[in-house]
């Protein structure tokens, strides 16, 4: 029960970052996109502002749906070590050791 829960944990927190570094790049706008004057030294590719609470939460929210539909799609059977094989190429007896 442990190991389950934990494997859920962390194929969550892998997909939260995956997620996280998707949705990072929406809505930046740098100072020549804004019109805004650039201080001495400044990049101008530098973002105005971040928004990154937002990202986080929009983050957090997809990542929770792709993990239930991934969760619902393992638990109906969609997803197993057999129709990932097959899917790769490989027989899913190979993967079996008796």
């Amino acid at each position: 029960m442990f190991s389950a829960i934990s494997s859920m944990v962390a194929i969550y927190f892998v997909l939260w970052w995956i997620v996280l570094f998707v949705t990072l790049p929406f809505g930046v706008r740098n100072h020549d996109e804004t019109g805004d004057t650039t201080i001495a030294g400044t990049d101008p590719g530098a973002p105005v502002k971040t928004l990154l609470g937002r990202k986080l939460l929009w983050t957090t929210v997809l990542s929770a749906v792709i993990f239930g539909l991934g969760l619902i799609a393992y638990r109906a059977g969609y997803m197993n070590v057999d129709r990932l094989a097959d899917l790769m190429g490989m027989s899913g007896s190979r993967l079996k050791m008796d």
